[in-house]
């Protein structure tokens, strides 16, 4: 009766051993600096390459030729074509591959996943051999006044094609990430379907939406395979009325194949300067608040 019983947990002979934890020491921060700084070493590398081959003042200069503003502005306009084709059709087919159960949704999703690993060279064949004269497409494009090949409708095709699944893959991700109870809440208090969408679910997605729609972006305008089939050239017609230009990325190609290296590096890191402008002043906002979501947040 009077015998003390032993307690779990405490240092007696019965007690268990304690556990070993993992510790975040000085090691493990300098193979996670390694790892990392390698990798960016290898994204930093060969752009001061660029910069190293054609200096800073060249690159400057490439702006005043009116062929590097044609390319550029045909390739910015059609990416934002692209996009905007994105967000039409793109975050629909996200929520519903989130938020539907139906026949197939498997295979739909293999399709959606399929020109992201696609060499980009065989979409062009394929868009090429939709689109050439004789065939169905080619004489209703026709007929509406909206013609494919080497035209900025055709840059748009092909970006569209290789950039639209990123965004479908995101949405479809940030959908499925939206806690089930606050839907039922927001049902519950007598929102609609279409009321709960646009206050709760799409906000809450709109994070991971806009890195999907960036990554969308990035593709549309690094995309040159394709267009090398389609449209090699563009010439004016519907939105665009310049002069026969192409994409920035087929024009420095072209740079390139004549063996302008030095006007090829002076494009090339003209292009990468604008780029990583756009991409910086989006992570401003995301810290400085311009953004309807905040870094590291789901929420708006």
């Amino acid at each position: 009766m009077g015998e003390s019983v032993p307690v779990v947990g405490t240092s007696g002979a019965g007690a268990p051993p304690p556990r070993r934890h993992w510790r975040t020491g000085p090691l493990w921060l300098a193979l996670q600096v390694v790892l990392s700084g390698s990798l960016l070493l290898l994204f930093v590398v060969p752009i001061v390459a660029l910069f190293a081959y054609a200096p800073f003042h060249d690159v400057v200069s490439s702006w005043n030729s009116e062929d590097v503003r044609a390319a550029l502005w045909l390739t910015f306009f059609s990416s934002g074509i692209a996009v905007l084709a994105a967000v039409v059709f793109g975050i629909p087919m996200g929520y519903l591959l989130a938020r539907r159960k139906f026949p197939g949704r498997a295979i739909v999703e293999s399709l959606v996943a399929l020109p992201v690993v696609v060499p980009h060279l065989l979409v062009g064949l394929g868009l090429f051999f939709l689109v050439i004269p004789g065939t169905p497409l080619y004489r209703f494009t026709q007929s509406i006044g909206f013609p494919v090949y080497d035209t900025i409708w055709g840059v748009v095709l092909v970006m569209v094609f290789v950039s639209a699944p990123y965004t479908v893959l995101a949405s479809e991700l940030s959908f499925r990430a939206v806690d089930g109870r606050v839907l039922e809440a927001a049902r519950s208090l007598g929102a609609g379907a279409a009321t709960a969408f646009l206050t709760v679910t799409l906000p809450l997605a709109l994070r991971g939406i806009v890195a999907g729609l960036l990554l969308s972006w990035a593709r549309a305008v690094s995309e040159i395979g394709g267009l090398l089939v389609l449209a090699y050239a563009v010439y004016p017609g519907g939105p665009y009325d310049g002069p026969v230009t192409s994409t920035i990325s087929v024009y420095v190609y072209n740079l390139f194949q004549n063996g302008n290296l030095h006007d090829a590096a002076a494009v090339s890191s003209l292009f990468l300067l604008i780029a990583f402008a756009l991409f910086l002043l989006v992570r401003i906002g995301e810290r400085s608040g311009w953004v309807p979501w905040r870094r590291g947040e789901l929420g708006p």
